[in-house]
């Protein structure tokens, strides 16, 4: 019961650090901002190209839900492919419509066990789809900044050259005593006989209960690294549906009349979007918006009003392309209508 109160009090101070830093980095972003130039760059946006835009994010979805079934059925997890991609997109509704404590990941991992008997490979299912999109953002990433990108930063006015060290100078004291605050908190925690005993508790802890679900993680790693042919398909559907994503987000961009190459999409999409899953905030927001705006104006010279409606027309996407999650979970359709036999098969009633 304490562990429970414990961990339901670590999640909510989470989430209210994740809050806070969304919403700095949203300030961030909108502060300076030329709102009336803003507000004509989204008045030009063609509905049409939008929801072409939207429609194919929405296909590509339902094209990395089937990348993840891919990877049940590598572990013997054998439920229809319908029900991988209901349970996908359950996960994006609750990353970003519904973004809290929990996110949409781990309800992903939590119902996928409703479906199998092996539970850890369903949750491990649900890791390596992850790690698998993230390697193919970095790899995606990597090659066009290598081969198209590299050398074309757009060098900072004399106005900006001036403003970065004085803000530096401004704010020094303030991060030599955050840094101090973080320093003394560490040697509180390693000096003092309390902060010695939790730690200690906490390692006998994991070193107790994580052995044994260390040897079954790696025996369903083991799985994977036997099957090769299923690791480069998924690969393969990954460059596959980052590209069609990017080209969806490049039509509005067009539209917008963004001054930016499709080689400047295809680095500065795959770098966002490694750096929206890192989890400082809620559903990456403002860090994605942030990072977005950044880029195309230092890599490709773009204007901040056009990069920030780039940005806010990726984010509406996202939300209206994961709403069928949340139908979804309204109806139930992500919950197994048949019995779970032993080695992981629906089988009728």
């Amino acid at each position: 019961m304490q562990d429970a109160q414990n961990a339901g009090r670590k999640g909510h101070v989470s989430l209210i650090a994740r809050v806070a830093v969304a919403v700095a980095a949203i300030l961030w972003v909108l502060w300076g901002q030329d709102w009336r130039e803003l507000a004509g760059v989204l008045q030009n946006l063609d509905p049409w190209y939008f929801a072409l835009s939207l429609v194919l994010y929405t296909s590509v979805q339902a094209l990395l839900g089937v990348r993840w079934w891919l990877l049940l059925r590598a572990q013997s997890i054998h439920i229809p492919v319908l029900a991988a991609v209901r349970l996908f997109f359950l996960g994006l509704f609750y990353n970003n419509v519904m973004p809290g404590a929990v996110g949409g990941d781990v309800l992903k991992a939590w119902y996928v066990t409703k479906h199998t008997n092996k539970r850890l490979e369903g949750v491990l299912s649900v890791f390596v789809d992850r790690c698998v999109g993230l390697v193919g953002l970095v790899l995606m990433a990597a090659f066009t900044y290598f081969v198209f990108v590299r050398g074309e930063i757009v060098p900072k006015t004399e106005t900006e050259q001036v403003e970065a060290p004085g803000w530096l100078t401004q704010h020094r004291a303030a991060l030599v005593w955050a840094s101090l605050a973080v320093a003394a908190v560490l040697l509180a925690v390693l000096v003092l006989p309390a902060g010695r005993a939790r730690l200690s508790g906490a390692i006998q802890t994991v070193r107790r209960r994580g052995l044994s679900l260390l040897y079954r993680t790696k025996d369903a790693f083991v799985v994977y690294c036997s099957k090769p042919g299923t690791l480069l398909g998924t690969m393969l559907l990954t460059f596959v549906a980052q590209s069609l994503t990017i080209v969806a987000i490049w039509l509005i961009g067009r539209d917008l009349t963004v001054e930016a190459r499709l080689s400047h999409y295809f680095f500065i999409f795959p770098v966002v979007w490694v750096v929206g899953a890192v989890p400082v905030s809620v559903a990456g927001l403002g860090v994605v918006e942030a990072s977005t705006v950044g880029l195309f104006v230092s890599l490709a010279g773009t204007t901040r009003e056009k990069a920030l409606a780039l940005a806010l027309c990726q984010r509406l996407i996202w939300v209206l392309a994961s709403l069928p999650g949340g139908v979804i979970h309204l109806l139930g359709t992500h919950l197994p209508r048949e019995e779970i036999s032993v080695d992981g098969r629906e089988t009728a009633n």
